[in-house]
């Protein structure tokens, strides 16, 4: 194999594991559902008409590739490396959620599923599936807690516009893991007819394989895109990680690059040494959510505690099985990022760049800023920016309004 090619095939194995993470932990009548949803996704990957049908959605509809930008008047607010951005943000719906959900929304229509469950936090897959489902003409549900409705209520307008049916979810943390365990209730009742479009790299297999192909394309265009634009690899790459779809669709088409230093950006929250965080790798043990194995935050009983980030998209105490296995060979690195960091890359961002990035994509951006200053003008960092920070602006103005 050549430092060009990454091979999916042994990640995850057939039982969907990575390593000792993942697989599948569900009720032998919910198994059945899951093996189902996997052999049509392996049909379907296989089909031209659908690959022609997904490339023609991502740069007709999507507006893909999506650019790789250099930030040049931050990095030289930093004083040091170069930070470069690959531009989620651009596209249609705002982030990089559309990337699997029109896979997931094409799956759905080739199983001829009568509905599509989904859950979320910050609201951008809840847009990206009810976009996709308004696209596709299928029936769709979302499942969003009480506080992230109140806290994105641009994203819940948008979802209500595009056709879904909300669901205000009020136990618990009335966050994104409550949200979870409510569309998974709501799916269990008719698993035959119903597609469960899980946002993000977790979940029972297959959806941290199927999540991970569909946000390849995200690593593919920048790997290739950078080569042209520098002449050479990024010497880093960085991503938020929350349950990790982004990250792991840039990083999948590097990780044979060992030259090029691959870092996923928690939530520190108000500090990892308080119980305000959601940083499952740094903090977390190994545990079960949710149908998978992975680093979880989690009491002595087993049970997820609650969690906290500025950025409800990130708010899970779990995180994908893949970035779990990565971890344990070394792979990647997992760094945290408090809300005062995150907040300060929003205005360096916005006001240097003329970029406003979502909370979530500002702990990367945040991370990146406190690297470069650290490294020589010659060495390169490549973000994810992952979304736009429409969704954010009222909680904005409303945390930091004083300030500016």
């Amino acid at each position: 194999m050549s430092d060009s090619d990454f091979d999916f095939a042994p990640m995850p194995d057939q039982d969907g594991f990575f390593g000792r993470h993942g697989g599948q932990y569900i009720p032998e009548n919910l198994k059945k559902a899951m093996d189902d949803i996997n052999q049509a996704y392996e049909e379907i990957i296989q089909r031209e008409d659908f690959q022609q049908e997904l490339h023609s959605l991502m740069v007709n509809y999507v507006g893909r590739p999506s650019p790789i930008y250099h930030a040049s008047r931050l990095s030289a607010l930093c004083g040091g490396a170069q930070i470069y951005l690959k531009r989620e943000d651009l596209n249609h719906t705002g982030a990089h959620k559309i990337n699997h959900c029109l896979g997931e929304a094409l799956l759905a229509r080739y199983m001829k599923k009568t509905k599509v469950i989904a859950e979320t936090g910050a609201g951008q897959h809840g847009v990206a599936i009810a976009t996709a489902c308004a696209l596709l003409g299928i029936p769709c549900e979302i499942h969003m807690g009480e506080i992230d409705i109140k806290k994105e209520h641009p994203n819940v307008c948008k979802m209500k516009l595009l056709g879904a049916k909300l669901v205000c979810v009020t136990r618990g943390t009335k966050t994104l893991k409550d949200a979870v365990d409510s569309a998974f209730e709501e799916y269990l009742k008719d698993p035959d007819n119903y597609l469960y479009a899980i946002g993000s790299v977790v979940g029972p297999h297959p959806f941290p394989k199927m999540v991970r192909d569909f946000q390849s394309i995200v690593g593919k265009e920048a790997r290739e895109q950078f080569q042209n634009m520098t002449g050479g690899l990024p010497d880093c790459l960085l991503a938020c990680v929350g349950g990790g779809s982004n990250a792991i669709g840039l990083f999948s088409a590097f990780l044979n690059d060992r030259k090029v230093r691959i870092i996923g950006v928690e939530p520190g929250g108000r500090g990892i040494d308080t119980p305000d965080h959601a940083a499952s790798m740094t903090k977390g043990t190994e545990g079960i959510i949710h149908g998978f194995k992975c680093y979880l935050l989690q009491d002595d009983a087993g049970e997820p505690l609650p969690v906290y980030s500025i950025a409800s998209g990130l708010d899970y105490p779990g995180v994908g099985p893949q970035h779990c296995y990565l971890k344990d060979i070394k792979r990647v690195e997992y760094v945290t990022i408090s809300d005062e960091e995150c907040l300060d890359a929003v205005v360096n961002l916005s006001r240097y760049e003329g970029i406003i990035p979502a909370l979530e994509s500002a702990h990367a951006v945040a991370h990146a800023m406190k690297m470069a200053k650290t490294m020589s003008p010659d060495q390169k960092l490549l973000v994810n920016l992952s979304g736009r920070g429409d969704k954010d602006l009222d909680f904005i103005i409303e945390t930091i309004g004083d300030q500016l």
